[in-house]
């Protein structure tokens, strides 16, 4: 099992906290670090400042020599392909063919609606990403693309340099949408993250994902089978309640009025990594026997640098291999 740190950029994340996760994270020995891409919080009725995507990769690519680096995952409804293909190759030689680009369908209505981007409906969106993948993977070659599709066109349009590698730069698709979303994966991605599951929705899409590959005549095991979560570790009960009250502090909620308990509770009802090193060792081991490979550590507290720490020290060592 391969461990990741995920950071989401758009809940008030500073400049000096990504940096400095990024040091921390490379450091440790994380096999990967992730960002989101969104223009603000995702939790209704906060107001939070957010980190530019674009940026924020630049400089994961310079300040890190070892760590896998991607976002989790931009939507083609107000990422345009060209534009995602581009930034992709830049990072691919910024970062010496350690990027992966992430890219999904696009979900969060409020805030599509706020910035004035149109979210069609689910089967519109993801005929967008078909065809945004696509243009992406004929930009890659270098040569003259023509594409006149639904929604986008391109004449004669050349984007160079082309990425290191001749079959481009690996490409993660988020989304477990069992009818079209894993259809595309098993045709356009190196790896897949079905978003937010429990045990049982993982292991029904993975087999669904499995026959598609074998629809397309593809080695379903040229998928990587990743998986983002959100993590509580502490050393006995009492560190755990303190970073339920700071997750609670995250959320927006009053930590004084919060029972820590019922956030614990709550947490691992959600499916969330909950518990001391050992107890989250053996929950990753238990993904792992489902068929993921790669699980990115959603850190939503930046400046429990001790917990991630511990995950480097004590979970990851325990689950490697």
């Amino acid at each position: 099992m391969q461990l990741g740190v995920m950071v989401a950029i758009q809940e008030d994340v500073t400049w000096d906290g990504w940096l400095r996760v990024l040091d921390s994270a490379e450091q440790l020995g994380f096999e990967s670090i992730w960002t989101s891409d969104h223009l603000w919080t995702v939790i209704p009725g906060l107001v939070k400042q957010s980190l530019a995507m674009w940026p924020a990769l630049t400089a994961a690519a310079l300040k890190t020599s070892r760590a896998r680096l991607g976002q989790l995952v931009s939507p083609t409804t107000y990422r345009h392909p060209v534009e995602l293909a581009q930034n992709a190759v830049a990072l691919d030689h910024l970062s010496g063919g350690r990027y992966i680009l992430g890219v999904g369908a696009g979900w969060q209505e409020r805030e599509h609606e706020a910035f004035g981007f149109v979210l069609p409906s689910p089967g519109e969106r993801l005929a967008r990403l078909r065809e945004a993948l696509q243009v992406i993977r004929q930009l890659w070659t270098g040569e003259p693309v023509t594409y006149a599709g639904r929604f986008f066109q391109l004449d004669g349009a050349v984007l160079r340099p082309k990425p290191l590698r001749p079959e481009g730069v690996p490409i993660l698709i988020g989304g477990g949408g069992e009818q079209k979303t894993l259809r595309i994966v098993a045709e356009f991605a190196d790896e897949w993250n079905p978003g937010f599951t429990d045990p049982d929705g993982f292991v029904r899409k993975n087999r669904l994902l499995a026959d598609y590959c074998r629809e397309v005549g593809r080695d379903p095991r040229t998928i990587k089978r990743t998986l983002m979560l959100t993590y509580l570790i502490g050393r006995n009960e009492s560190e755990l309640r303190e970073k339920a009250r700071r997750m609670a502090a995250w959320r927006g909620l009053d930590p004084r009025a919060v029972d820590p308990d019922r956030i614990l509770e709550e947490s691992r009802r959600r499916w969330m990594l909950v518990g001391t090193p050992r107890e989250i060792a053996a929950q990753i081991r238990d993904w792992a026997e489902l068929g993921v490979e790669r699980i990115m550590l959603h850190m939503f507290d930046l400046d429990d640098l001790d917990g991630l720490e511990l995950l480097a020290n004590e979970v990851v060592p325990a689950v490697a291999g």
